[in-house]
């Protein structure tokens, strides 16, 4: 049974509009005063700025109404603004904003943890700790992984993306934009090749196969019993959306069982119904022993966690994990109102069911025009890379074309990818079916006019 995705009230038409000069004066007076004062190091995607977002929509300074294909990088699951989130947040906000848990402890970081429990794939006794972003998550999983094993190797993957802090971008395979410059890097850090179907060298490598090629790398190269922890995305996020061919994943954690190396699944991007389950791992029925998530988590607010075993996280001495900010009352409170939505409205089935209405758009318009290489993703994680027609050459440039064409027509649209080359679909999961078709009117349209 097909879940209806069902457009409530919003504050803002739910409708794209763009008129007058692209950007608008309003968002060039702004983009002038930034230039001033905002580091360089700091881009945006688009030459606009923000005045409102509700839904589906994102408003400009100057009025232009731009359909959001991004949700702020799978952020904004439950739609911009969120009565839910907005109302949790005013009535957070009125009692107190701060206080510092690991100071004075509040209800709501316990709450969000009992959530988290209950959520996250596994039976077994859970811990969690809250944090600010996915970075600080994914590192306090290396630190606790460390401590709970006694061990310093830490696998990552070909095309990972985990962050930007210095363990972090270690932990990442691109360099530019993330890495370069900013070295060294922590040490031990291993990378491992990643299944990527649609450019593997042999086509015919199963996912246990692929598995098999990293585990062999990784005893010769590490050895078995000097690991700590194997880290890995379900799906790749800014490596390129790429989904490991099946029994990839399964056969990874198996190993690490059997290795007592802590299997850690970084679900910042990949979590919170985004691909049709509440967590990517459980599409092959994996349970990682940690499970890093920020981004969907709060609804907009910044909130991250790790949660997994408690013999994992209690092995950690007290004082040793946590931050000011960590865990923030009014973030948590966005938390469980955000948590709330996702489960009342069935929001992974609504991924499932954009994930119906899109793939076999995207798949007309890749025999149409032929510069589309391979569709992927699940749910409303879904990406089109982009090549040279006729090759697997990725083609970089397509991909940023067809961003600005989309964005000059009203619909915002994201690039990632170890090569630049595909374009990525990140509806929120409450998006209205017109809004969504409207938009995929658009970018078919782009891809047409730069093929």
């Amino acid at each position: 049974m097909t879940t209806p995705i069902i457009t409530p009230t919003y504050r803002i038409e739910q409708k794209r509009r763009i008129s007058g000069s692209f950007p608008g004066p309003k968002s060039a007076a702004l983009e002038a005063r930034r230039a001033a004062v905002v580091a360089r190091g700091v881009a945006s995607t688009v030459p606009v700025y923000a005045a409102d977002a509700d839904g589906g929509i994102v408003v400009d300074v100057d009025g232009n109404a731009f359909i959001d294909l991004g949700s702020g990088i799978a952020v904004t699951s439950v739609g911009a603004s969120d009565p839910a989130v907005v109302s949790a947040v005013q009535e957070q906000a009125a009692h107190f904003t701060h206080t510092c848990f690991m100071v004075t402890p509040y209800e709501g970081y316990v709450a969000v943890a009992e959530r988290l429990a209950a959520l996250t794939p596994g039976d077994f006794d859970k811990r969690t700790v809250l944090f600010n972003s996915g970075a600080e998550a994914v590192e306090n999983a290396v630190k606790i992984a460390r401590s709970a094993t006694g061990r310093d190797a830490v696998v990552a993957f070909d095309h990972a993306y985990h962050g930007r802090t210095n363990l972090t971008m270690g932990l990442t395979a691109k360099a530019m934009p993330y890495k370069t410059g900013f070295g060294p890097f922590a040490p031990e850090i291993y990378r491992m090749p990643m299944s990527y179907p649609y450019r593997e060298e042999n086509p015919e490598i199963t996912g246990t196969e692929a598995a098999d090629r990293a585990i062999l790398a990784i005893e010769k190269q590490i050895g078995a019993d000097r690991l700590a922890a194997l880290l890995i995305e379900p799906i790749q996020g800014e490596g390129g959306f790429i989904v490991p061919a099946e029994g990839f994943l399964p056969r990874l954690a198996e190993w690490a069982r059997a290795n007592g190396v802590v299997f850690i699944a970084d679900e910042v991007q990949s979590g919170f119904c985004r691909t049709g389950e509440w967590f990517a791992v459980q599409h092959e029925g994996v349970v990682p022993d940690l499970i890093t998530m920020a981004k969907g988590i709060a609804g907009g607010l910044p909130l991250s966690a790790v949660t997994g075993r408690a013999e994992l996280l209690d092995a950690v001495h007290p004082g040793g994990l946590g931050g000011t900010y960590g865990g923030n009352p009014v973030a948590c409170a966005a938390a469980l109102a955000a948590m709330d939505t996702m489960a009342s409205q069935d929001l992974a089935g609504r991924a499932r069911r954009i994930q119906d209405l899109v793939l076999p758009r995207l798949a007309g318009l890749a025999e149409e025009t032929g510069i589309i290489g391979d569709i992927r993703g699940r749910g409303a994680m879904l990406a089109l890379e982009l090549v040279v027609p006729g090759s697997k050459e990725p083609d970089a440039g397509a991909a940023k074309a067809i961003a600005a064409a989309c964005l000059h027509a009203g619909v915002i649209v994201l690039t990632c990818g170890t090569y630049g080359n595909v374009i990525r679909l990140l509806p929120p999961l409450t998006i209205g079916e017109d809004l969504l078709l409207d938009a995929l009117d658009v970018l078919a349209g782009a891809v047409r006019t730069v093929a």
